[in-house]
Formats: C-alpha cells, sequence, structure tokens
C-alpha cells in the first residue's frame, strides 16, 4: 500500500489524452509536484539548486527492453546448477556485478563465495543463454526522451552493471551519436556494482561532474540506491514487475510507470529542475 506521500511522487498523467482544462490543471499540478521533491532533495543534500549539464541513463529496462531476457538467463542457469533464483528476484538484483549476483546466491544456499572459475563459467553460460533470446528492442520512449535531453545541451551518459557486449556493442546502433564511450561506467569499470554508489561517483568523476549537476534514470531498486548514494537526484522509471513501492522505498526522488510517461513530462520536469531552488 502506498502512502499519501508516495502517491505524490508517481506521475501517471499523460497530457497528450486531457482536454485543454484537465491538462492546463493537471500539468500545474504536476509541476508543483516536481517543485516539492526537488527541494526536499536540495535540502537534504545542501545544495542551493540543481545546475543541469547532464544525464545519467541505466541501460538495461532503460534504454533496452532486456530485462526479462537478463531474468530468464539468471533463473535457468541457477537451475542447472541446483541452485535457486527466480525471474523477479532477477529483477531485484539487477544492478549487480555478475559476480556479486552469483557470490549472494552461492552464500545463501552454500554458504560460501563461488571460485573465480565458477563464476566466470556461470556467467558464460549466463551469456549464452542471454543470447538465444532475440535481440532486445530499444525501450519505448527513450530514444524520444534522449532526443529532448540533446535538444536541451544536456550530455546523455550509461551507467550500468552489464557487461553483456550484445547491449553495449548496439549503443551506437540504436541510439547515434549520443554516448560518449570515454564517459561511460559497465561492469568492467568497477570493483563495486549497485547498490554501492561506485558506479555513478565513477560517472561523476569522468564527466567533470558535481551531483547537483546531473539526474540518474534508473529502472531498478538497486541503481535508485546507487544513484541516491552518490548523491543525485534519482527518478525512477517502473519498467519491470516490481511494485512502485519497492522503487519508492529504495529511495527514488520521483517515479514514472514507464520511459514514454518520463518522456510526456520532461518539458515540465525539465523546466522545474532549473527553475527549483532554495
Amino acid at each position: 500500500m502506498l502512502t499519501d506521500s508516495e502517491h505524490k511522487r508517481i506521475f501517471f498523467f499523460k497530457a497528450s489524452e486531457a482536454t485543454d482544462i484537465i491538462r492546463t490543471f493537471a500539468e500545474n499540478y504536476r509541476s508543483r509536484m516536481f517543485k516539492e521533491e526537488i527541494k526536499k532533495y536540495l535540502a537534504e543534500n545542501q545544495h542551493a539548486r540543481i545546475q543541469l549539464k547532464s544525464v545519467l541513463f541505466d541501460m538495461d529496462g532503460v534504454l533496452f527492453n532486456s530485462m526479462p531476457y537478463h531474468a530468464d538467463a539468471w533463473h535457468k542457469v541457477m537451475a542447472s546448477r541446483g541452485l535457486e533464483l527466480s525471474h523477479t528476484e532477477a529483477y531485484m538484483h539487477e544492478g549487480r556485478t555478475g559476480a556479486g549476483t552469483i557470490n549472494l546466491v552461492y552464500q545463501r544456499q552454500l554458504g560460501r563465495d563461488a571460485t573465480e572459475e565458477e563464476i566466470q563459467d556461470i556467467y558464460k553460460d549466463k551469456t549464452i543463454e542471454f543470447n538465444k533470446h532475440p535481440l532486445a528492442k530499444r525501450m519505448d520512449g527513450a530514444a524520444e526522451i534522449i532526443r529532448k535531453v540533446k535538444e536541451d545541451k544536456l550530455v546523455p551518459t550509461v551507467v550500468t552493471g552489464s557487461g553483456q557486449a550484445s547491449l553495449l556493442n548496439r549503443l551506437e546502433e540504436n541510439f547515434p551519436d549520443t554516448f560518449q564511450e570515454k564517459l561511460m561506467v559497465t561492469a568492467f569499470d568497477v570493483q563495486y556494482g549497485k547498490p554501492h554508489p561506485e558506479p555513478y561517483l565513477m560517472a561523476l568523476k569522468k564527466g567533470g561532474l558535481k551531483p547537483n549537476e546531473a539526474i540518474v534514470i534508473e529502472n531498478a531498486p538497486l541503481g535508485v540506491e546507487a544513484g541516491v548514494a552518490a548523491g543525485i537526484f534519482t527518478i525512477a522509471v517502473n519498467t519491470g514487475p516490481l511494485d512502485a513501492s519497492v522503487l519508492l522505498n529504495s529511495g527514488a526522488h520521483l517515479l514514472f510507470p514507464s520511459m514514454e510517461s518520463l518522456c510526456d513530462a520532461w518539458e515540465d520536469l525539465f523546466s522545474a529542475l532549473q527553475a527549483t531552488q532554495l
């Protein structure tokens, strides 16, 4: 059950489907709620304002609709070894490094970490299972919001716990002239995966950014925790099967039910991010 406060942080309204009067009322309400949450973030993190320069995007479940394939691959490769990892639990662990996910299951069921050989063997098989699926499609709304981000002279960056080459190699194909490899953070760059803030702190360092000069777009609870722990205003998009409260309880400052709804609200959100100050 969501509290009244949590309901205020979830934005379902699609302006294009409303009459002019309802649209104006709803947009004003939405803008007011955006500003309230931004002010809370500013107060908690002791910033006067957000001076937005970059948008940090997670990849799986944000840019690509790939999480169902990841969840299925993790479930199958663990089951083949007599280990348990459900599809839903795979979503809960999204953002961890492969080794982190494997060790979590090993500790829970076998009382020990996996050996390096076991980790490599499991992750190889997981990659094979993942690649049995069709190519993951671009998430609906992702290209459109990136276009708006670029039009607003902001730098889009990928921060992912994934090391899945089949997706990383498709970023340029699906989002041409968008992501600079030197700014990207992947599983190959970090020692600690999400929910540790290292991936987002590294993205800030690579981009020469302060925490209040970026925002995070995430779909996973651990990713939300990582963004918040790095001191960045963090927006969740609930593109998977998890209850909305899971993402809000992870600390999301705002929550949208899809990338399309975030795209639809971008102009109001960007305006609020620019205008709101303590």
